[in-house]
């Protein structure tokens, strides 16, 4: 089945849209090597004070919020499996002045490339439904992680996934176990002018990703739900005061969630 080439398949995808992105106002990267830092407030708040800490920061992308948290004074490794967007990461590294260090490989390949353990491990924005089995994502966390050690992630509601872009009908189950495979375009280019991009994904309801983080012996210490995002995704959001909502349905559907485990 095409399904089984799935890494492949996003890989690719996440390969051609990098360059769109990198030059995309969403990402604002001339901004961000002027000093801007990429990371918002929410997972700020979840991450507290990390400067010292061992940081891995999984799904890194071209490294904006791992560089970001270089500049906070943590020693941060980010993980990526598109080789585009880690060529482009070390780069910004590299023109940032900072050490911060980046690894290419799929995330379940991740532990014959990374023989070491973190103080903190982070992810963020769109991560969790590019993986059919959230059991060994957390199992990758939880090996990666010092005894002590922390694990934040931000990331969008799966309430959000079931409706229509413009929030109009349901279209797709909450959760459920076979994969979406779809032909879009990026979320940098609400225009419609840029490029489609084909793709592998799955939607995991909460309990999927508690279990997923259970399984591996994590505890979870903080859970939260935000009604508002830092981006405009959908074209479609009011923006107030930074917070971005849904307009008509301003406080009716979660667009965030927020999690804290620890080993």
């Amino acid at each position: 089945m095409e399904c089984n080439d799935f890494i492949a398949i996003n890989r690719n995808s996440w390969n051609q849209k990098t360059g769109e992105h990198y030059n995309s106002n969403f990402y604002d990267v001339k901004g961000f090597l002027e000093g801007k830092s990429s990371l918002t407030p929410i997972e700020l708040e979840c991450l507290g004070n990390i400067e010292g800490k061992k940081v891995l920061h999984l799904q890194c992308h071209f490294g904006l919020d791992t560089i970001s948290l270089s500049r906070m004074g943590a020693k941060v490794t980010g993980v990526d499996f598109s080789d585009e967007a880690i060529e482009r990461a070390r780069l910004l590294a590299d023109k940032s002045r900072t050490d911060t260090k980046f690894v290419c490989c799929n995330l379940f390949d991740l532990p014959e490339y990374l023989d070491d353990s973190f103080d903190i491990v982070f992810t963020s924005y769109g991560v969790i439904n590019w993986f059919p089995n959230l059991k060994e994502w957390g199992a990758v966390i939880r090996r990666c992680l010092k005894p002590d050690g922390k694990f934040v992630m931000v990331e969008f509601h799966p309430i959000l996934w079931m409706f229509d872009t413009r929030f109009e009908m349901i279209e797709s189950a909450y959760s459920r176990e076979e994969p979406y495979i779809s032909v879009s375009e990026t979320y940098t280019d609400i225009s419609g002018t840029g490029g489609e991009y084909k793709e592998i994904t799955w939607n995991h309801g909460l309990c999927k990703v508690f279990q997923g983080l259970l399984h591996s012996g994590l505890r979870i210490v903080d859970f939260q739900e935000y009604d508002h995002s830092p981006f405009n995704l959908f074209g479609n959001m009011q923006e107030d005061n930074g917070k971005y909502r849904i307009k008509g349905k301003e406080g009716m559907i979660p667009i965030l969630f927020s999690l804290v485990a620890q080993g």
